[in-house]
Formats: structure tokens, C-alpha cells, sequence
């Protein structure tokens, strides 16, 4: 009786599979020129450190405006002034970057105990690193353009990582940052179902020098802010829908939550 032993069997061919997820990584991998040049931005907080070199930097290829307390102030604490500028503003944006948030907030550094905590303090983190962005969030996003590529990115921090977090302190400063990149996930999915090609995400610029951040800086390298603002543009054009509600650092690794 005849037969057919396993490693007779005739070998199965190769298929070919479309991965769909890289097909569209490699249409989406374009420059951030590609995507949003010749569009409108707009950037929250362009007159500080890195909201400054942003704007410099997105003048290149895009026609840019800008809102700040100290310009026409604009104040992100308070939803009356996001909700009227809101108003004046004409639809149509391709990007929005909210470069807003601070470490240190009204002379109160970040804690380095439990013990150290001040509810004050820590409200008026919440206020500005989180409740802010959510208020442009909730205002400045039905400004985007309503078909094809839109980006809003929000400036986070890697200290707000729960997963990367080994040395605790910076308690309020770390939560309120947790907090906003919870608000930009949960919005991207409900932004994705009005603009499927829009991204949303939460990034973290790398240690950057200014005034502010000099104290803080110890051993670690710092960037100076149009370096920063580079590396972020960088990013934003290697970022696609599919990383909407992601969190990312300046070289467009990913962040763990």
C-alpha cells in the first residue's frame, strides 16, 4: 500500500500578504512639507521658548498665526478667552500645535516628596498642562481642515509616562502631564470619526534649554529650542493616522503609558 510520508509532502509556496499597516507608513512617509506645506497653522504658546522656533520654523512652508497671553492674550486657563478667539478665528487649519505648559508655576517647582505637595500647586498644574489643552481641544479642533491630512499635537513630557517612571517626585507635574496624554487619546478617537485622516497625538521634545529649564537640566543633554522645534517637525510628518492618540518622543519613538 502506498503512501506519503510528512517530508514528502510537497512544500506549500510563499504567499504574499499585504500588510496594510506598512503600505501606508510608506505612502505617509513623506516629508512634513508633503503633507501640510502650503496649509495654515496655528500655534498656541508661539511666544515662548519652543512655541517661538515652531513658528519660525513652520513660517518655511506654512502660512502660520500665532496665540499667546503675552502677544493678545490668550489665555488656555480660561475657556471665555479660548472660546472667543475661538470665534474670531477662520476655519481651515492643516496643523494645530498647542505648545502651552510649564514646569514651574507661579515660582511653585516640581515636589521632590509626598510632603511636599500643595493643593494650589498642584490644581495649577492641572490647569495648565491639562484642563488647557483640553479647552483647545474641545474649541480650536472644529477648525481643522474637514478633508484630508490635519494634525493637533500637544507638547507632553516623558516624566508623564506611568510605565517609565523609576524615580518618582515631580508629582503634580507628572500627573497633570498623565492626564493630557489620557485627554489627547481619548479625543483622537472621537475626532478620527469625523476626519479619518487626522492625527492627534501627544509629544515630548527632549530636554530643551531656555530660562525656565536651566535649574532642572543637571547631566542630561538639552537641545536648544530650533533644534527642538526640527525634530518635531521631523515627527509630525512621519506620523500617520494610524498613530493618532499615540504619544511620542522627539525622535518619533513611542512612548509607554
Amino acid at each position: 500500500m502506498g503512501g506519503t510520508i510528512a517530508g514528502d509532502l510537497p512544500q506549500a509556496k510563499p504567499v504574499f500578504r499585504l500588510d496594510v499597516t506598512r503600505l501606508r507608513r510608506m505612502f505617509w512617509h513623506m516629508t512634513f512639507e508633503d503633507r501640510y506645506g502650503g496649509g495654515r497653522a496655528l500655534v498656541l504658546g508661539g511666544s515662548g521658548g519652543i512655541g517661538g522656533a515652531l513658528v519660525d520654523r513652520l513660517n518655511r512652508c506654512m502660512a502660520v498665526e500665532t496665540l499667546s497671553r503675552s502677544h493678545n492674550g490668550f489665555d488656555l486657563t480660561v475657556e471665555q478667552s479660548v472660546e472667543n478667539w475661538a470665534s474670531k478665528l477662520t476655519p481651515g487649519y492643516s496643523v494645530i500645535f498647542d505648545a502651552t505648559g510649564a514646569l514651574e508655576i507661579d515660582g511653585a517647582g516640581p515636589e521632590k516628596s509626598i510632603g511636599q505637595i500643595e493643593p494650589d500647586a498642584m490644581t495649577a498644574q492641572f490647569a495648565l498642562n491639562a484642563i488647557g489643552p483640553a479647552l483647545a481641544l474641545k474649541h480650536l479642533t472644529p477648525l481643522l481642515v474637514k478633508e484630508g491630512p490635519c494634525l493637533f499635537a500637544s507638547l507632553s513630557a516623558r516624566v508623564g509616562s506611568i510605565g517609565d517612571n523609576r524615580l518618582g517626585g515631580w508629582i503634580s507635574y507628572r500627573a497633570a502631564k498623565a492626564a493630557l496624554n489620557q485627554i489627547m487619546h481619548t479625543s483622537a478617537i472621537e475626532i478620527a470619526r469625523k476626519r479619518p485622516d487626522a492625527v492627534v497625538v501627544s509629544l515630548h521634545p527632549g530636554t530643551v534649554q531656555s530660562d525656565l529649564t536651566a535649574k532642572y537640566l543637571g547631566r542630561h543633554d538639552a537641545v536648544t529650542p530650533p533644534e527642538a522645534a526640527e525634530n518635531l517637525v521631523t515627527v509630525m510628518g512621519e506620523l500617520t493616522p494610524e498613530d493618532t492618540g499615540g504619544f511620542f518622543d522627539w525622535k518619533g519613538e513611542v512612548i509607554p503609558w
